[in-house]
This record gives C-alpha cells, structure tokens and sequence, in this order.
C-alpha cells in the first residue's frame, strides 16, 4: 500500500508508537519514518521483531530507536521516556496503539490495567516532553468506542469496556494537552483482519470475523488502518477529537 504521508512531511518530527514491534503499530511506524521522522518502536518482548523493523528504516534511510518498556509497569515507562529524552530531547508525536487484554495467564484484571491506567501513565509520562505542536494519536475499535451503547461479543466485552475507560480517562487530560499546545485524536476502526485480536477472537467465537465483515460490508486490513493511523497525526482534529475508520452504520452513536 502507498503511504498516506507521501504528500507530508515529518522531517524534523520525533515520533513514537507504542507496541510498534509488530501489526499496526509498525505499518504505522513505517509510514511515520518514511515521511521523514524519527521513530521509537516500543516493544514488551518482540525485541527481535523491533530490532528488525529499525534496522529497515534505517536502510531506507529513516532514523529509529528500539526501546523496550512494559507499559504496565511505571518504572518502566519512565525508563524508556528517559532514554528518549537522553537520545533526541523531546517528543513531536505520540502514538499510543499498544493494547490486549485477551492474552492467557494474564491477572484477571491485566485489560483495566493496560487498557487505562498505563494509556493514561504513559501519557502523563510523555507529557514533559511533548513539544509544542505535537500530537498524541490513541487507537481503539469501534466495539470498545461504541461499548456504552452498542454491546459487543461477550468474549470482546472486557476488554471493549477497559479501552473506552482508558479512553474516557485520556480525554480527561485534553486540557492539559491543549495548554501545552498539543492536540489529541481518537482513531476508531472496526475489527481488523489479521491482528492478535481478531484472531483470538475467532478462536473463542468462530466465524465472529466473517460475520462482522458481512455485517460491515467490509474490514480493513492491517496496512490499510495504520494508514489511517498515520493520516490522523497530520490530519485537521475533529470537533470531537474522534477519527472514525470504516463502517460505523451497526453502532448507535455515543456522546462525547
């Protein structure tokens, strides 16, 4: 697919996605360097895979760091936002697209904890180092966006209703992020095929994803949403700091 940003450039512009080892996370990192900037693929335990993908930006002639955190542990997070204070000074553009809570073995309430309160630690983390201008971009689906007025499938509703808390909880600093001179955009996309998510879905649930893909008419792929990720750290925000992908006809609306 071409890259949405081949019209933009990001040169100069220092960006980092959150669990950018793999999936939409790297397609997005890759449209990020490509378009001119320097980007920190944030990993938890797919070093290889990141070291992979920086090492390809680099032959392409971008610039990136790999920086593994677990998002879920503050020390961490503050180590990793340390290193990239140490290595480029700051912060233009803030991607956070990690996310799960579907994973086995995890505590039972690992989807609250990843989902909200790290998305929002994560942030205030980030926020000394946020320049003026930036941008802070957060990923979800239309079945967590939508949670409050539209139920989901019950092996999807936990982790639905902690990505709209860790939602409602980052929109809760918008102030603090419009008094530094920084926007934030919610990017909302219906079930993507080909991600962990879908996949594990469709093993508790099977035919869950051919449903949903009648029913919509039609799923993005991986690419083809993380191109819409990357659109929405150039695009004009929304009124209501809400980027909808895709199909939303099955959802009732939500206000904000």
């Amino acid at each position: 697919m071409s890259n949405p940003l081949a019209a933009a450039s990001l040169t100069g512009k220092r960006a980092l996605v959150t669990g950018s080892s793999r999936g939409i996370g790297a397609d997005t990192a890759q449209y990020l360097a490509e378009a001119g900037a320097s980007v920190v693929i944030n990993y938890r335990n797919k070093e290889a895979r990141a070291v992979k993908l920086a090492d390809q930006l680099r032959a392409a002639g971008g610039t990136a760091l790999t920086v593994g955190a677990d998002l879920t542990d503050p020390a961490s997070v503050q180590a990793m936002f340390g290193t990239v204070a140490t290595e480029w000074g700051g912060l233009d553009i803030l991607v956070l697209n990690a996310s799960g809570g579907m994973e086995s073995g995890m505590a039972e309430d690992y989807a609250m904890q990843l989902n909200r309160d790290a998305q929002v630690n994560v942030l205030n983390a980030a926020l000394p180092l946020l320049a003026e201008g930036g941008r802070v971009v957060f990923v979800t689906s239309h079945q967590a966006h939508f949670i409050r007025t539209t139920p989901t499938m019950p092996e999807y509703e936990a982790v639905a209703l902690s990505k709209r808390a860790g939602e409602d909880a980052l929109r809760e600093l918008i102030p603090a992020l419009t008094e530094k001179g920084v926007e934030f955009v919610v990017v909302s996309g219906d079930m993507i095929e080909g991600t962990i998510t879908a996949t594990l879905l469709n093993r508790l649930n099977p035919g869950a994803i051919d449903a949903r893909k009648e029913a919509a008419g039609k799923l993005y792929n991986v690419s083809e949403f993380a191109a819409e990720v990357a659109s929405a750290v150039v695009d004009p925000v929304p009124a209501d700091h809400t980027r909808l992908v895709g199909d939303v006809s099955s959802f009732e609306p939500v206000a904000e």
